[in-house]
């Protein structure tokens, strides 16, 4: 996992992590079930003109969050996913979704960060709109904002896997039956069968 924790390492990530999310949104946009979404603080009127990678690369540049961070961005994302299931990542949804997951992740993690002002400016959003992003994030999570070593050690396992995989194979689809990832148990490291479908 020392590849995952070096910042040579962490735009193969971004990549990726973009990546999934754009097949996530897109899929999820394809499947057109707005009517049973609820919409929320996370959707905004228009599709942003950033592309997942663009925002992505953004928040790293900029965030100076270590690399813990989007590993633990990653799984606040799944998490988020599994306890709201009327609200799939989206592509009205992601960046808000992204950068509230970054935002949270940095304050739990990281000893320095910056404040909501500074992320609110990275994200291209106001201040009070990011205020309320972090507060209805938290409850959506419940603030089960702990990650245990052996979750962690999952979530970045697949992440390399699929690294990996992508890599070797060359294949832009890979996950295709996954909505985000696959959900794993917070006890084991055994990941349970996708419960999220694209």
């Amino acid at each position: 996992m020392a590849d995952l924790e070096s910042s040579h390492e962490m735009p193969k990530i971004i990549s990726f992590l973009s990546s999934l999310l754009q097949r996530v949104a897109e899929s999820n946009d394809e499947n057109r079930q707005f009517d049973q979404q609820k919409i929320t603080v996370f959707h905004g009127l228009t599709r942003p003109t950033i592309s997942i990678h663009s925002y992505l690369a953004r928040i790293f540049k900029y965030a100076n969050c270590s690399s813990s961070c989007f590993i633990v961005a990653y799984v606040y994302l799944d998490r988020f996913v599994q306890r709201q299931p009327s609200l799939p990542i989206n592509s009205f949804n992601v960046h808000r979704l992204l950068i509230t997951s970054v935002l949270v992740a940095a304050k739990f993690m990281d000893d320095m960060f910056y404040s909501n002002a500074y992320y609110a400016k990275v994200g291209g959003i106001s201040t009070t709109e990011m205020n309320f992003l972090e507060l209805d994030f938290l409850f959506g999570l419940s603030f089960h904002l702990n990650v245990t070593p052996n979750t962690f050690y999952t979530y970045s396992s697949y992440l390399q896997r699929e690294m990996q995989l992508e890599s070797s194979l060359n294949v832009t689809t890979i996950g295709k039956s996954l909505k985000l990832q696959r959900c794993f148990s917070e006890e084991e490291s055994t990941p349970h069968k996708p419960q999220l479908a694209v």
